[in-house]
């Protein structure tokens, strides 16, 4: 049994070997070509104004969680760069948004959602330390 591999496709090297990869793989198997999504410091930066904001801001006159934040900014900037905002009944009656999947989005993307975010933080009086952003502090 293989398992599920992942290549980034950076250079000829490592396209050569997803190509020796899919051509060694059994007849049961799937290749899948995608446009690589977010990157892991990306999301690390993106997760670190959420928990700030959730720490030192309210939303609606009502302190807000992280993944309260992540939806309120997910919205914001779709609708700031031409997409839709849809807001729908749930299951239970509920007023839910479908909203956009920072986990799908692509790395330029997610780059303008951290773009419109920190500009949002500091429209807000959201401060920084130095390299707060960056430290794993």
């Amino acid at each position: 049994m293989m398992s599920i591999q992942t290549v980034y496709m950076i250079d000829r090297q490592r396209k050569q070997y997803a190509a020796t990869k899919c051509m060694e793989s059994p007849d049961d198997y799937v290749c899948i070509i995608k446009k690589r999504t977010r990157t892991l410091e990306q999301n690390a930066i993106l997760h670190k104004i959420f928990t700030k904001l959730s720490k030192e801001r309210e939303f609606g006159k009502k302190k807000r969680g992280v993944d309260e934040w992540k939806v309120i900014m997910v919205s914001g900037h779709s609708v700031a760069t031409g997409g839709e905002s849809e807001m729908t009944l749930g299951i239970e009656g509920e007023v839910i948004n479908l909203r956009e999947s920072t986990a799908k989005m692509s790395v330029k993307r997610l780059s303008s959602l951290l773009e419109y975010a920190i500009a949002w933080c500091a429209e807000n009086d959201v401060r920084w330390q130095d390299n707060e952003m960056i430290n794993n502090e």
